[in-house]
């Protein structure tokens, strides 16, 4: 069946798209879980049990494999509940068929659905052939899930480490591979061998005669190299990468994976301009390793898919995307968490993004794995961690350990942001006789990581109302810079109206381009590596910086060509956009010449 829509939301934090699928899915939008939090997951399940009077028993944690069973029992629940509510939405043509014209509404103007449906209902209203025709024509959105490759926590009972299926990673991919799902696995944050040689254990993730797949998978990834490279790997073992999703580095939530200075526009044009061959070349891998294991040759050549997020904030940028690229879908994540009908947001978290501007917004070094991470100023997170901070207690309790990963101190690997590492590190500066000017700093960079695992759930917590003995604990929100130009809450109807240019939610006039925005972040970025890399410069340092500024001017280059030879497009924006190139490139060319040190 052809998409309903082209959008998708992605993964945001471990709340935020927690149960999207139950209240998006029944109108044909894609949403992402991440499944990394077992624990929230049977929260959730037992939510959800109790709302809809199904027979509830606890998977506790003394269930041999709980971790996978935890999260296949929620991906069954949401997937049977999102299955009932889109049997109701086409069945309610039999009353009034509101909810019915509802999903068509919010269907882009150009759809050819929506044009066979108005024709249908206005030259002949002959319920049976209108139902066939929904049943044979409508499709429910896929209810994708995530898994950041890296975060594969070795696990243990009874004071022994368990074998590596028992992973946190390999245990999440069990889970989904025991499930109902007919969607995708979205593997983000870098190429996990270990983990992506495990999908050979499940036969779902195989094709059959005719090229389907029920469990795909997706690799989010920054750039065409590493796509090929992971799809060359995951074809030698028979399986098939049916979505490559292009992130942009640093304009985007969550984590920021930054690219050498690689920017998202001509990322997309080398994976436009090699497309084909990337799927030969994939291919030819692919058919020798699924007839060497004796498994089904597909007939025909598998389907890939091309999709980009990060940054995109309006219709005329979604449409460009689609047009300029041929992406198949744009990823919408940052605006939807203002959308309390699409995703889990508590109340104050939701004020506090509402009120914010560019400033409150940051890319910070909170995440306990080391990688950049877009911040709130004021979240209620942030502000507890500070106030541990004042009162001479930093560091978290680390109640979940998903992010525990660190073995300076310990056999068993621990949290950075854990009040035991903290409190050793903090120990370890005591006695290293740094200046008090070098303690400082040094001080500041053990203590500002953040609870993540606890942060990033805590809003379903208090949404729910769960009986949770974490609840008085802040909410960590991990927004795009994005954020900053939409200023209210909204329904899903005026997102999706937003995207399709039916309607405008940006009151400011100031947004810059998504593709200048991203250029700007870049750019500060390579200056904060500039002034980091002054203290201790060496050759290596210095050829890195130099790759990054020259990646960062052929990207201004492939703009400025792009921009200038435009015709219908960004007529409104195109003098400014241009005049932003040329300022930015000024900016680097003084960055560039502080690199020499």
């Amino acid at each position: 069946m052809v998409k309903a829509h082209s959008f998708h939301i992605p993964v945001m934090g471990l709340a935020y798209t927690v149960d999207s699928p139950i209240k998006v899915a029944q109108y044909g939008i894609d949403s992402v879980i991440s499944i990394v939090d077992d624990i929230l997951m049977e929260k959730m399940r037992k939510v959800y049990c109790n709302l809809y009077e199904i027979p509830y028993k606890e998977i506790t944690n003394k269930i041999e494999d709980f971790r996978a069973k935890r999260i296949t029992s929620y991906l069954n629940i949401v997937n049977s509940l999102a299955e009932k509510k889109f049997e109701e939405l086409k069945n309610t043509l039999n009353e009034k068929g509101h909810e019915i014209r509802e999903y068509f509404n919010m269907l882009p103007d150009s759809s050819e659905l929506k044009q066979k449906f108005l024709e249908l209902t206005k030259h002949n209203f002959n319920l049976s052939e209108i139902r066939t025709w929904l049943k044979d024509n409508l499709s429910m959105g896929s209810i994708d899930v995530n898994i950041m490759t890296k975060l594969d926590k070795d696990n243990y009972s009874n004071g022994d480490q368990l074998s590596v299926e028992y992973n946190d990673a390999h245990a999440a991919l069990r889970g989904f591979a025991n499930s109902d799902l007919r969607s995708s696995i979205v593997l983000s944050a870098g190429m996990n061998p270990r983990l992506y040689g495990y999908i050979e254990q499940f036969e779902d993730f195989f094709p059959d005669a005719k090229g389907n797949i029920k469990k795909k998978i997706v690799l989010k990834v920054s750039d065409y190299r590493s796509a090929l490279i992971q799809g060359k790997f995951l074809a030698k073992k028979g399986l098939w990468v049916s979505e490559y999703r292009v992130e942009s580095g640093l304009n985007c939530g969550g984590h920021a994976f930054a690219s050498d200075g690689y920017l998202l526009g001509p990322i997309l044009a080398e994976f436009k301009e090699n497309r084909n061959e990337l799927i030969k070349t994939v291919h030819e891998i692919l058919l020798p390793a699924l007839a060497g294991k004796s498994r089904i040759v597909p007939e025909n050549e598998l389907e890939l898919l091309l999709t980009a997020q990060g940054g995109v904030g309006t219709a005329e940028e979604h449409q460009f995307l689609m047009d300029e690229y041929d992406v198949d879908s744009v990823g919408w994540g940052t605006p939807f968490l203002l959308v309390p009908e699409a995703t889990v947001v508590d109340e104050t978290t939701l004020n506090n993004l509402i009120e914010a501007k560019e400033e409150d917004l940051f890319l910070s070094n909170n995440s306990p794995l080391g990688v950049p991470f877009n911040n709130l100023r004021t979240s209620t997170k942030n502000i507890e961690k500070l106030s541990f901070v004042d009162k001479g207690t930093p560091g978290s309790t680390c109640p979940e350990k998903y992010l525990s990963s660190n073995n300076e101190f310990t056999e068993r690997r621990i949290c950075t942001a854990s009040r035991q590492y903290q409190r050793l590190k903090i120990k370890e500066l005591d006695n290293s006789g740094a200046s008090a000017a070098d303690y400082k700093t040094k001080y500041e960079k053990i203590v500002e990581k953040e609870c993540l695992c606890v942060g990033l759930s805590e809003a379903a917590v208090l949404v729910h109302n769960m009986d949770d003995k974490y609840a008085a604990e802040g909410v960590s929100v991990c927004p795009g810079p994005n954020l900053a130009y939409f200023s209210k809450k909204m329904s899903l109807k005026e997102i999706i109206d937003h995207i399709y240019g039916r309607a405008n939610m940006i009151s400011r006039t100031d947004r810059p381009n998504m593709f200048i925005k991203e250029l700007k972040i870049y750019i500060d970025y390579l200056k904060d590596k500039i002034d980091e890399a002054k203290a201790s410069s060496n050759a290596k340092q210095e050829k890195y910086l130099l790759k990054f500024a020259n990646n960062l001017d052929e990207g201004i280059k492939y703009y400025h060509d792009l921009f200038d030879n435009l015709k219908d497009k960004f007529t409104d924006t195109k003098s400014a956009i241009l005049k932003d190139l040329a300022s930015s490139r000024k900016a680097l060319e003084s960055l560039s010449l502080k690199i020499k040190f």
